[in-house]
Formats: structure tokens, sequence, C-alpha cells
């Protein structure tokens, strides 16, 4: 049986990754430490065949003996309020943490894949944008934190492909979502499906005019799994180039709920992106992948998760 160690295994994508994994009849060892991931999802895990946990920070190692056939490195805050509030923590597992994961991948002769980021081009100006695009990152402003621990793991990533070798996939994903996406932690979809739910406004930053991509989480993972089994080295864009409005976000989100809530509006944050859309041919080119589960559709089965799983205070955030 082959054997999978997912770093961040405890996360929303990694939750998923894990459980598809599993029933593809992998062998897989998550490892978090809990900092933004969620034991219960590793409690949902814990049943699965094949499935272990160890409770780790990555930057201090990865204590998983052994033979290990891939390494996915998702270790990482990941939204906008998390990396925020764990800057340093975030620079560092997107640079140490990186190098022990590839240095894991690298002892086993194992494949690498990199859970790299839209927000590696910026506030981008090429429209859709390709992987060849070099970006537009403000390197010391308040986001860098993410940005730039994204494209130093790439760096170091190609870097260990060149000079040891090694197999290596980055996958640059756009904005997903889906079931196990917390209701508080900070990503537009949560937000807003938790304060339609609560009958809060729902708040749009800017004009609303601002645009995003969004990949509903079983394309996401199908895209990811697809890229790992490839020959391909390097980036490619995984996500869905359905593109949509925050304003026009908010609406189908009130119109999915069924929300009394209003909309709306509040300054538009430091370095927020104005467009953001993924080329994703080559995707479909050399993986043969495209999303097929419409935004519309997502969002009803997001949606109805939160109405069934997840606990909502007054606050419309989890109190679980």
């Amino acid at each position: 049986m082959a054997c999978a160690v997912v770093t961040g295994g405890g996360g929303f994508l990694g939750f998923h990754l894990c459980a598809t994994l599993c029933a593809r009849g992998w062998e897989v060892v998550a490892v978090d430490n809990f900092l933004t991931g969620r034991r219960e999802n590793v409690a949902d895990l814990a049943g699965l065949p094949g499935f272990s946990f160890v409770e780790h920070d990555v930057i201090h190692g990865i204590p998983v003996t052994g033979a290990v056939d891939a390494v996915l490195h998702f270790a990482s805050p990941a939204s906008v309020s998390e990396y925020l509030a764990h800057p340093i923590a975030t620079l560092e597992v997107g640079s140490i943490g990186t190098r022990q994961a590839l240095d894991l991948a690298r002892r086993n002769g194992a494949r690498f894949l990199l859970a790299s980021t839209s927000e590696i081009y910026g506030d981008p100006l090429i429209h859709p944008q390709p992987e060849d695009y070099l970006g537009n990152v403000n390197c010391v402003g308040p986001r860098a934190v993410y940005d730039e621990a994204k494209r130093y793991a790439e760096a170091i990533t190609m870097a260990y492909h060149r000079l040891y070798g090694l197999d290596t996939k980055i996958a640059r994903i756009f904005n997903t979502f889906g079931p196990r996406l917390q209701p508080g932690d900070g990503r537009v979809v949560s937000n807003f499906l938790a304060q339609a739910i609560a009958l809060q406004p729902l708040t749009v930053f800017g004009d609303g005019r601002q645009t995003r991509s969004f990949c509903y989480v079983d394309d996401e993972v199908a895209g990811l799994l697809a890229l790992l089994e490839s020959e391909h080295v390097g980036p490619m864009n995984i996500g869905n180039p359905a593109e949509i409005s925050m304003l026009d976000l908010a609406r189908t989100v009130c119109e999915i709920t069924a929300t009394s809530s209003e909309i709306v509006f509040d300054l538009l944050p430091v370095d927020d992106p104005k467009q953001r859309k993924p080329d994703i041919s080559l995707a479909q080119r050399v993986l043969g992948w495209s999303p097929n589960v419409d935004l519309h559709e997502g969002l009803a089965r997001t949606y109805d998760w939160y109405l069934h799983n997840a606990n909502l205070g007054t606050d419309g955030v989890s109190v679980a």
C-alpha cells in the first residue's frame, strides 16, 4: 500500500485530501499542530482504513518513519485573518516547514506536492493569470507574510528539483470552498454564509466590484491528486475560472439562503487584489482536468452542510 504524508491534515483542504486518499487505498499519515487546523477533522478521519495522525509542528521536523511515497505539504494558515494573526508562523511554515517536507520526500525518493496559491500573483496586471505570469506582489505589505512565504516555498521546491532531481509539483490554488470550511475562518464564502444564517448584514469590502474565482472542494481535490499522479514538474493553476464580483457573490448567497440580511459595505483591506481568475489551459491539456461543480451548486451544498453540521452562535461564527 502506498503511503502519503499530508502536512496540515487537520485543515479544510487537508481533511478532504486525507479522506480521498484513504478512499483510493492509500495509507495516509496526517501531520498538524492545530494552529489553524481542527481536531474535529482529525477525529472524523480517525476511523478510516489506513489513516494515522501525528500532532507536531512541521518546522521542527516531520517525525514519520517507514517508507513514504508522496509528501503533500499543505501546512499553513490560509485565510487572510489567520495569516495576519500568525505572521511569523506563516513565514516559518512556508520556509522552514517546506524544507522539512522536502527533506522527508528526498529521503524517501517520494513525490512532492506543494500547496501554493494564487496569492503569488498579487494584484495581477494580467488577466486571467497564466503560470508564466510573474506577479505583482507588495513584498512589504501586511499580506506579504503569506504571499512571500509561498513564493519562497515555490523557489526552494524547484531548487530541490534542480539540485537533487526530486519529483516536484506545485499547485497554485485559487479560492476553494465547500463543507468543513469553518464559519469563523475569515474567508469570504464562509463569512457570507455565516452572516446570512445569523441574519446579520453581509459585509462587502470596497465597492464589491473586485472579483474572485471559486472552486468547489471536490473539484479542487480531484485536480490536486491528478497533478500529484502526473509527470508534470513545476507550477500549475488548479482552480475554477468562473469569475464573480464580491457584490454578486453576496447576492447569490442571499438567494441561496433566502436570508433577510441586507448587504453593507466596509473599507477595502490593504493590497486586496482587484481581480483573480486562473488560466487553467495547462491543467486541461496535461491532466485532462476541469472543474465540474458550478458556484451555485457548490454554495447550496456548503449551505446545507452549515445547516446540519456547523454550530453557529449569534455572532455568526463557530462556537463548536
